[in-house]
């Protein structure tokens, strides 16, 4: 009888430690995530500050897969840098709302996105 008692302990014990294994890859799944959309909303705004820096030169920002500015060419390749399989979209349109749309891929394989859009406009003096 007490055989069995150490067999039924040994039981619950080992379906609590699975239990906090399977807790532990959720969460380490869940912080990666979390920081690479971190990471990505963080790029998005450089992007967008990096315009504003280059308000003469907006238009050269646009692009899917390559860009005219010289600093847009240095982000683009920090933004592939950070993030694993890295890229980014940038529209930016005549009246100068801008779009930026940062995507990656999780190591699952799993593809995500960040998108943030902004309006960058010369004042005028009236």
């Amino acid at each position: 009888m007490a055989l069995i008692e150490v067999l039924v302990a040994m039981l619950i014990f080992m379906l609590g430690v699975l239990g906090l294994v399977g807790l532990q890859g959720t969460m380490t799944r869940t912080q990666t995530d979390s920081k690479m959309r971190a990471d990505a909303a963080n790029l998005a705004s450089e992007a967008i500050g990096r315009m504003w820096v280059d308000i003469a030169n907006l238009s050269s920002y646009a692009g899917a897969t390559t860009c005219t500015a010289a600093s847009c060419l240095e982000w683009r390749n920090k933004v592939a840098s950070v993030l694993p399989g890295g890229g980014a979209v940038i529209t930016v349109a005549a009246n100068g709302d801008v779009a930026v749309t940062v995507s990656w891929a999780m190591p699952g394989g799993e593809t995500h996105r960040y998108v943030t859009r902004s309006t960058i406009a010369l004042r005028t003096a009236s």
